[in-house]
């Protein structure tokens, strides 16, 4: 990961141990924690966004913790969990789980993930949805974990094949959707809506009602 000394990176990433550490403290001991930090960092090896990359590695394991803690057990999960899935984690995906997040006013924890993520989230993408009052400047790709399948009360896939592992007791749904990487603004809008109709329904259905 270039773009900071090694001293400097190093650092960084001890904080993000520490602080997870204390977060998840009666949870997962240090060790665990320790390992699922670094085992993330080498799963976001690559990220075009280097000067952000320890915050990056702190928030993709925090998740991940959160996630395995879910499945073992350990935590209570409150609200139904839903993951999207593409190839790229950096267009379908990551408009499906911003609206999701918009309009399910936060009673729906929402994930996403790519079967081969990008460096970055296309710029279209981040434009349209800006125009919908969803901020996607500050999320990144993601790489698909088990974990995250596991945690998933539902898993949309939108044309990433048999990428992602089917547990048992989950819901998969694929959507099929038009790729947004390459095309026009105006085609962007498009999708976005077309995802946006499907994730209200999916909210009906969930029994959480839209924020509008």
């Amino acid at each position: 990961m270039a773009g900071m000394s090694p001293d400097v990176l190093h650092r960084r990433i001890q904080e993000s141990i520490e602080r997870l550490a204390g977060e998840f403290a009666g949870v997962y001991g240090q060790e665990t924690v320790s390992r699922c930090v670094y085992e993330s960092m080498a799963l976001l090896e690559g990220s075009q966004l280097v000067e952000f990359v320890p915050v990056l590695v702190y928030r993709f394991a925090r998740e991940r913790l959160r996630a395995q803690a879910e499945v073992e057990g350990l935590v209570n999960k409150e609200r139904p969990e839903v993951l999207f899935v593409c190839v790229h984690n950096a267009g379908r995906s990551q408009m499906a789980a911003g609206l999701m997040d918009l309009l399910g006013g936060g009673r729906v924890h929402v994930r996403s993930a790519g079967s081969t993520p990008a460096s970055e989230i296309n710029p279209a993408v981040v434009r349209a949805m800006e125009e919908v009052g969803v901020d996607l400047s500050k999320e990144f790709p993601k790489p698909l974990t088990d974990d995250v399948v596991r945690a998933a009360d539902v898993v949309i896939t939108m044309g990433c094949g048999d990428a992602c592992a089917v547990f048992p007791g989950k819901r998969y749904l694929d959507w099929e959707l038009t790729d947004p990487a390459g095309r026009a603004l105006e085609e962007v809008r498009l999708i976005r809506d077309e995802i946006r109709a499907r994730v209200e329904g999916l909210l009906r259905e969930l029994g959480v009602g839209g924020a509008g």
